[in-house]
């Protein structure tokens, strides 16, 4: 079935106009939601930073507004975050009283060591409770935490060491991959090895799966130290802090050279944040919300540890697979114990779980009568993918779109406000504070339906960066320039007639075969609704006579028996059909699986790089290397050489 909306009896146009009408006062409004321990001068300062920053003036502390207020209001015994690892076979719960605790003792251990406002803090953890305790405790005393996926090579997490130059590292002795154990430790020394700016403690949590050596004099034991403050009943109050002020600094992925560290401040990130809770993904106070991604990419920090938190809601941190922990059911198995109404997750996890379980068998083995919705993000979420999502829970599946930059959606379909009727392959309309524009390249606005430079007008809203770590340079030049006036997204769309954003592919993703500009995104919809393809890849390689001509790499379902050769030309024949032989489109090749980041994003840009045979390096967040071998050899067997 499919979830239509009623445009009339959603809010959504209402409060969009209200904030179009009168931005300051439509924030102001929202920050009456967020304890302030000294009001606002001004709701937005334009001459401040670069495009201009808010509520400044003001003071507060995003730990406060996270964990002491709502002990203080009546939340103490309520349960604020679920550790459910099916990956180590535990589980654990703790209210808000019990995290509070928790924050407040490692908060007196890092005081301990000389960390204090404004100083950097890394945290290189697994997906365990302690990396969300980290990132509070260094809200607390209003230090800045800058989050690095757990496991990252040491040569990567030694850039982001010399360019956050941190006083103290968090992190631990190991973490768990299906299969397999990987020992931080190493990494964390050879990473502190390589950088030239060395912290002056490290604080170490030992994990049972795989104890680590304690360097004498640097390292500090995690559970040791955490417990000797609580049984000494250390107390630390909140720092306050100016709203204007980093909250964090989380590098993006994929950086070559020079990482790129984009900056959240305090005081907006908190009033956008609990905002989007209630009217944006629809969920209430004491309701229990489910992110499954990693507190390493800035939905685990929006969303599984500020947003649930800010608004009095119960977070699951989840430490698993989608599929293989120990199963493609262990997604329900998930909510139906935890009593979950709203799920966040990418569309490449949908789209493993429909490759091991095509007809849904593991949904009807649990009770899923609390779950309303299911939201969708980071890659775009194909059609076919958002309609067997549909079929098989029965319940709203909503595809929104935001960036690392902006930390919450960009655009989307407001279940708070009411839903608006679903267009599959639109992450919807834009949310208030994003005025969405569509460019051609000169920077002139295109007609609707038009693919061009998705941009938004400035000012940003709250919570999006304000600036780039130690690069006010760079974020200009990035962001900025190219379109004066405008954020660019760095993403290709279009807006439809009734103001509904399509998101088609990065700027990068779109090819000029022989003239046309085309979408490899579009190209992807259609590939993805053959019935034997779990999910796809459309790359543009190139080509002496046309330019560049589109290649489809497939993936397909699990049990699919039938000749690769045939699948691959009806495939041919659909996208031949849908689009036109004006897409060229020739080429598919049958592989395992696509190389992907950890974070589910396909690396399209390395994909391309090996079939035109040009120089690539190695994606520091690629998920696993040996991928890219199989692909080289697919297309070797194709005859396109590759380097």
């Amino acid at each position: 079935m499919s979830w239509e909306g009623n445009a009339m009896s959603s809010r959504y146009h209402e409060v969009y106009d209200s904030w179009m009408r009168n931005p300051e006062g439509f924030w102001a409004k929202a920050a009456e939601a967020i304890d302030w321990f000294k009001p606002w001068n001004k709701v937005f300062d334009a001459d401040l930073g670069v495009y201009g920053q808010w509520f400044s003036g003001a003071e507060c502390n995003t730990c406060y507004n996270a964990l002491d207020r709502h002990v203080a209001t009546g939340r103490a015994d309520q349960l604020a975050l679920i550790h459910d690892s099916p990956i180590t076979g535990t589980m654990a719960k703790y209210t808000y009283a019990e995290v509070l605790a928790k924050v407040n003792a490692l908060a007196a251990v890092l005081r301990d060591q000389g960390v204090e406002k404004g100083d950097r803090v890394i945290i290189y953890m697994p997906m365990v409770a302690e990396a969300a305790f980290a990132m509070l405790a260094c809200a607390r005393l209003g230090a800045i935490h800058s989050v690095v996926f757990g496991g990252f090579a040491a040569k990567e997490l030694a850039t982001r060491i010399d360019d956050a130059t941190p006083k103290l590292i968090i992190s631990a002795s190991c973490g768990i991959e299906p299969g397999r154990i990987i020992a931080y430790k190493p990494l964390l020394d050879q990473a502190i090895e390589f950088s030239s700016h060395k912290p002056s403690a490290c604080v170490v949590l030992q994990r049972p799966q795989l104890g680590c050596e304690l360097v004498a004099g640097r390292d500090v034991d995690y559970a040791e130290a955490v417990g000797a403050a609580k049984a000494a009943g250390r107390i630390v109050e909140c720092v306050p802090v100016a709203a204007t002020d980093p909250l964090y600094v989380l590098y993006t992925s994929g950086t070559t050279g020079q990482p790129k560290g984009v900056v959240r401040d305090n005081g907006g990130h908190m009033v956008a944040l609990k905002w989007s809770m209630d009217n944006e993904f629809g969920v209430k106070p004491g309701e229990v919300f489910w992110a499954a991604s990693d507190v390493g990419w800035v939905v685990g920090h929006s969303y599984i540890v500020y947003a649930p938190l800010l608004h009095g809601a119960t977070t699951v941190l989840f430490e698993g697979k989608p599929v293989g922990t120990p199963d493609a059911g262990t997604f329900w198995r998930v909510i139906s114990e935890h009593g979950v109404v709203a799920l966040f997750t990418a569309p490449t996890a949908f789209r493993a779980i429909k490759k091991e379980d095509p007809q849904g068998a593991f949904v009807p083995k649990y009770d899923l009568s609390t779950f309303r919705t299911l939201f969708l993000a980071g890659e775009r979420a194909d059609p076919e993918t958002i309609k067997w999502a549909e079929h098989k829970l029965n319940v709203p599946v909503i595809d929104h779109w935001w960036q690392t930059e902006t930390g919450h959606p960009i655009s989307q379909n407001p279940i708070g406000l009411g839903q608006l009727p679903v267009k599959y392959g639109s992450p919807c309309v834009p949310m208030p504070g994003f005025d969405v524009r569509v460019l051609d390249d000169a920077g002139h606005e295109v007609a609707h339906g038009t693919l061009g430079n998705v941009v938004v007008k400035l000012p940003l809203p709250p919570g999006c960066l304000p600036t780039l770590w130690n690069a006010g340079e760079r974020f200009f030049n990035a962001y900025l320039a190219e379109f004066p006036g405008y954020y660019k997204t760095a993403d290709a769309g279009y807006v439809d007639d009734d103001g509904y954003l399509f998101i088609m592919a990065r700027t990068d993703d779109i090819i000029n075969v022989a003239g046309h500009r085309l979408s490899t995104g579009g190209m992807e919809e259609v590939v993805a609704e053959h019935p034997d393809v779990a999910e796809c890849a459309v790359i543009g390689i190139a080509d002496a006579m046309k330019g560049q001509i589109p290649c489809g790499f497939i993936v397909l379902n699990s049990g699919v028996s039938r000749d690769t050769a045939t699948i691959e030309k009806e495939v041919v024949g659909l996208v031949r059909d849908r689009i036109g032989p004006v897409a060229a489109f020739k080429m598919v090749v049958t592989i395992k699986r696509l190389p992907k980041t950890r974070s589910g994003k396909i690396l399209r840009g390395t994909m391309q790089k090996i079939a035109d045979h040009e120089e690539w390096k190695m994606p520091a967040t690629i998920d696993d290397p040996a991928i890219l071998d199989e692909i080289m050899e697919a297309l070797k067997a194709r005859g396109i050489q590759v380097v």
